[in-house]
């Protein structure tokens, strides 16, 4: 090769490449297809989450004032929140008109809406949490039988009239039986430092059978009121639901999301992985234990006046999560709100669907997370017989 063409080939090497900074790559020219898209910026993230929150927070407000208007004695949203600002002293807006209107509003109406809203933010937080800590979509109170140990510790509480603790006792009854599911599912389902989702799923087939078993023999065992309580179980409602009731399942709602609230950071960690958890300084079988005993306290308050309603810890968790990303810091409050708002729709729904008939809200939910959990386990499914 000549001296000419030798300098000729030199000068047609490509140029090397220059750094913007130390390990950054240049910023593409040009606006073709090639070209990188810009990463969502923290300013996008807020907004995004004020607008979920925003949306979440409207549509129950709107929904909490049209569930207690609807009914067989059909009443106004306005004269609804005129009723509400009177109660808070301030005389504003319409009163109900029709006679009894106003009794019937704050004595069967609102207590139901208020135990629904506890109830749904209790299911929701409680999948959440179970999803989080077992590192498993398919992990929800209902689907790994949490919500049947708690009905068969309420049922027993039921059958042999135990009244030990007032009004407390059914809440305690429910939270041995769904702690005793959890610490069985805990032990079962983990493998060489993981959960498998199929040892999951078919854990909490046996919990539930064995759930029901039990509720079985004390429906057989019991007296004739009993047996009508336990179906009642069986089926979930809030029909009958009373200040009371209320006032017990109100501040563990309150006081379990913010213990779960303070986990949230620990979860995010636990989501990396065990090992790199471990090696950032998580206690993670401390994790785990605290994180089940909280999901059984939340789950038996949720049964112990309410049933057994599943999918809600399901469902709700999943949709959040395809807007606001794994992040529980937002997931869990949002599914809070977003477990309120599910339920209280199906609770509103069962109560006006039929004319004079109540239908029981736990098949309602059913109808609706059934389809759900089917498309989620093809959607976990890789490969014939393999999980994600």
């Amino acid at each position: 090769m000549t001296g000419v063409g030798l300098r000729q080939s030199v000068t047609a090497l490509p140029a090397p490449l220059k750094l913007d900074a130390p390990g950054t790559l240049p910023a593409p020219s040009g606006t073709g297809t090639g070209a990188a898209q810009a990463p969502t910026t923290p300013a996008g993230n807020r907004t995004r989450t004020g607008l979920l929150f925003g949306t979440l927070a409207a549509a129950l407000l709107v929904l909490v004032f049209v569930s207690a208007g609807l009914g067989q004695m059909g009443i106004s949203a306005g004269e609804v929140l005129g009723s509400v600002l009177h109660r808070i002293g301030i005389p504003a807006g319409p009163l109900p008109q029709q006679q009894y209107a106003e009794s019937a509003l704050w004595s069967i109406r609102f207590p139901r809406v208020v135990l629904a809203l506890a109830i749904g933010s209790a299911l929701a937080t409680a999948g959440v949490l179970m999803q989080g800590v077992f590192s498993n979509p398919l992990a929800e109170p209902g689907v790994v039988g949490v919500s049947s140990g708690a009905a068969a510790g309420a049922c027993i509480a039921i059958v042999f009239q135990l009244d030990f603790l007032g009004n407390w006792t059914l809440v305690v009854a429910a939270f041995l039986g769904g702690l005793a599911a959890t610490a069985l599912v805990y032990v079962t389902a983990r493998q060489g430092g993981r959960t498998e989702v199929v040892t999951l799923v078919l854990t909490g087939i046996a919990v539930n059978a064995v759930g029901g078993a039990i509720i079985a023999l004390m429906t057989f065992l019991a007296d004739t009121s009993a047996r009508e309580q336990i179906v009642f179980w069986q089926l979930g409602s809030l029909n009958g639901t009373r200040w009371e009731h209320v006032a017990i399942v109100g501040p563990i709602t309150i006081v379990g999301i913010a213990l779960a609230l303070l986990f949230t950071g620990k979860l995010d960690l636990l989501s990396l992985g065990e090992r790199p958890a471990r090696h950032l300084g998580l206690n993670v079988e401390r994790l785990r234990i605290q994180v089940v005993v909280l999901v059984a306290i939340l789950t038996s308050a949720a049964v112990a006046f309410a049933g057994i309603i599943a999918f809600v810890g399901l469902v709700v968790p999943h949709i959040i999560r395809m807007v606001a990303g794994p992040g529980h810091r937002v997931l869990l409050p949002a599914s809070a709100l977003g477990g309120a708002l599910l339920l209280l729709a199906a609770d509103t729904s069962a109560r006006t669907l039929v004319p004079f008939a109540d239908l029981p809200i736990g098949m309602l939910t059913s109808l609706v997370g059934g389809p759900f959990f089917f498309w989620l386990i093809r959607r976990t499914r890789r490969g014939a017989g393999g999980w994600q």
